[in-house]
């Protein structure tokens, strides 16, 4: 009986180990497109039945995103030109708190995939003097602006989390590792559980 009840114990263990990855993820990504369709689903505003009623599509709220994102992208490459930036930016400057949220949003969008992306140098970071070492990105290899010449800025994200923190150390403490960008931060995130292909 112990043998058996071992058995089904290893089984469910095992069952467990691949169902709850897919499960959360699938949860997650539900949730996310699920939330953001019905806040940006304008079907119901826009189209009534014979009584009344608003009619909502399912999908159409990522449609308009997608649209959206498509048509700010063609407008921005083919369209405004230098002096409109130029403005638009001048204008932002006038509100500091939507100025700072935005420069911040765009900056972490442009770091993950704008032409130049910032995280694309994984480093190791020599942390104590007792042989701790951290996995990071380096952002900046260059903080004279800072006053700190020969001292570098590196992203070190939390296990678990998109999260993290950005920390300043000298730069003999880190050295690259020769491995893709993509694979570290997997590896990081994943709590250093994921595989290093």
């Amino acid at each position: 009986m112990k043998r058996i009840f071992r058995a089904l114990l290893n089984y469910f263990i095992k069952g467990l180990i691949v169902v709850v990855p897919i499960g959360a993820a699938i949860f997650l990504i539900y949730w996310a497109v699920s939330t953001l369709d019905n806040a940006l689903n304008l079907s119901d505003i826009l189209w009534t039945d014979s009584k009344g009623k608003p009619i909502y599509i399912p999908g159409l709220g990522i449609v308009n995103v997608l649209i959206l994102i498509l048509v700010a992208g063609i407008l921005v490459t083919n369209v405004i030109t230098e002096p409109i930036k130029r403005w638009f930016n001048r204008w932002i400057n006038r509100l500091p708190i939507f100025k700072f949220l935005y420069s911040s949003i765009k900056d972490l969008t442009e770091a993950f995939v704008g032409e130049e992306k910032k995280f694309n140098e994984p480093v190791l970071v020599e942390v104590n003097e007792f042989g701790l070492k951290k996995i990071g990105f380096l952002v900046q290899k260059d903080l004279t602006k800072l006053n700190l010449p020969g001292e570098v800025a590196v992203y070190f994200p939390l296990s678990y989390s998109f999260a993290g923190q950005v920390v300043i150390v000298s730069a003999d403490k880190v050295k690259p590792i020769d491995k893709s960008a993509a694979q570290m931060m997997k590896f990081v995130i994943s709590g250093g559980v994921s595989g290093l292909d």
